[in-house]
């Protein structure tokens, strides 16, 4: 969301109630994601106390089934009052997003076909954590799409997935027991391992291309360079854990990466000269 403002900001379209707004119903529907996680994933039988990560309220016993799905709905209800505001000025492509974001924060894990459980996960975040955070904040604020913007949601979309992979590694064998299959459990740990460095190289790559392609600023490319430098230690364990537990530091660790790249893609496109003056 501070990728899609601050490409608004460079361009001269910025408008801050917007920006605001799409911040908001974001978090909104992150949290309901969360909530729906924790709910389908024990109901489904594959939150269990094998479980490595962090203690879900669900499983451990701390918030019953009904209440945390009962919460999962009334934040739902929150973003859609938010999202109400956005169509309104975003028209018809917000509308389209914020319902499929919707149905997607449900049906990640819920439903009869839940992505998470297919080996969907890796491209819904990559999509939604991407192309459409960066791409929906920068419509509700210039009423348009700039092909730059789809550029930046590539980067951090690929970032976002690496935190993903990184999660899917750690569960990997909790999850081939309860039939989840995804994309780690369908290429393994070496195909996994892969993946995230990939997704680590593409989304570093991504403001070279910015530089090159769009005239972004010079000092962008320090976002990439912050990605691979915060990255080297979780891509170091995930090719080289032998215990799920060791990967639950790499999880922080790429999320960390992920926040400062974008902080800093940010702030050099709000606030940096463009690369190349009349581009």
């Amino acid at each position: 969301m501070l990728i899609g403002t601050g490409l608004a900001i460079q361009h001269g379209a910025f408008q801050g109630l917007p920006a605001v707004a799409a911040l908001v119903g974001a978090l909104l529907i992150q949290i309901a994601t969360n909530l729906a996680n924790d709910y389908y994933d024990f109901v489904r039988g594959t939150d269990t106390a094998e479980r490595v990560g962090p203690t879900r309220v669900t499983q451990a016993g701390l918030v019953s089934p009904g209440d945390v799905r009962r919460a999962m709905y009334i934040v739902l209800a929150a973003a859609v009052l938010v999202g109400s505001y956005l169509v309104a000025i975003g028209g018809l492509p917000i509308l389209i997003v914020g319902v499929l974001s919707l149905v997607c924060a449900v049906a990640y894990t819920g439903g009869p076909f839940p992505l998470g459980y297919h080996g969907l996960g890796d491209v819904f975040v990559f999509v939604f954590f991407g192309l459409v955070a960066v791409g929906g904040t920068y419509w509700v604020q210039a009423d348009a799409l700039a092909p730059d913007a789809l550029l930046a949601g590539a980067g951090v979309g690929a970032l976002s997935t690496a935190i993903l992979v990184a999660n899917n590694l750690r569960d990997l064998d909790t999850d081939t027991r309860a039939w989840k299959r995804t994309l780690a459990v369908r290429l393994g740990r070496t195909g996994t391992a892969v993946e995230y460095t990939l997704l680590v190289i593409a989304g570093a790559a991504v403001p070279l291309i910015g530089v090159a392609r769009y005239g972004w600023p010079v000092p962008t490319i320090a976002a990439g360079l912050v990605a691979l430098a915060l990255c080297a230690a979780p891509m170091r364990t995930v090719w080289m854990h032998r215990d799920a537990r060791e990967l639950l530091p790499a999880l922080g660790q790429t999320a960390r990466a992920v926040a400062l790249y974008g902080i800093v893609l940010a702030a050099v496109l709000a606030w940096g000269l463009r690369a190349l003056p009349g581009t």
